[in-house]
C-alpha cells in the first residue's frame, strides 16, 4: 500500500468544516470525477466516480470519532482505499484539514486507467491536493 498525505488550512471554524465533511451527497461539488454520492444505511455510501476515461461504482464504509474529529472512509470492494480526514482547530476561525489517502496503485491502475493513467502517483497527489483546494472553495463560500 502507498500513503499520501496532504492537508489545506480553510478559513471557517472547525465545527463548520465538520459539517460539510458529513454532507456526503455535496461531495461531487469539490471532488473531481465524482458523479454522484450518497449515503446509506448502516455508515454506507454509494460513489459513482470516473476516473482514467472509466465510471465505476463504489461502496464505502464510513465512519467517524467526533471527539477526535476524523472521519474514515474504507471501500468495501475494489480497488482497496482507505482515507481519512482528520480537522485540527487553528484558531477560532480556521481550520486545518489533513487528508491520509492509503491505496494499492496496481488495483488502482487496474480500475482506472493503464500505466501511465490515474494511478500514477504523481497524478494521485495533484488529484488530492485539487480536491482538498475545491473543499476550501467549498466550505469558504458557505457549501
Amino acid at each position: 500500500m502507498s500513503t499520501l498525505e496532504e492537508h489545506v488550512d480553510v478559513g471557517v471554524p472547525i465545527d463548520t468544516a465538520w459539517e460539510s465533511l458529513h454532507r456526503v451527497e455535496n461531495y461531487p461539488r469539490f471532488v473531481d470525477g465524482l458523479r454522484d454520492a450518497r449515503t446509506e444505511a448502516g455508515g454506507r455510501a454509494h460513489l459513482d466516480v470516473e476516473a482514467g476515461g472509466r465510471a465505476r461504482e463504489i461502496e464505502a464504509e464510513v465512519s467517524d470519532r467526533g471527539g477526535e474529529r476524523v472521519m474514515e472512509w474504507r471501500t468495501t470492494g475494489e480497488p482497496e482505499l482507505k482515507c481519512s480526514f482528520s480537522l485540527q482547530s487553528i484558531d477560532r476561525d480556521h481550520t486545518r484539514v489533513q487528508a491520509r489517502l492509503a491505496y494499492d496503485p496496481g488495483a488502482v491502475r487496474e480500475t482506472f486507467g493503464g500505466p501511465r493513467g490515474f494511478a500514477q502517483a504523481s497524478a494521485i497527489e495533484r488529484l488530492v491536493r485539487s480536491d482538498l483546494e475545491h473543499f476550501k472553495e467549498y466550505v469558504e463560500q458557505g457549501s
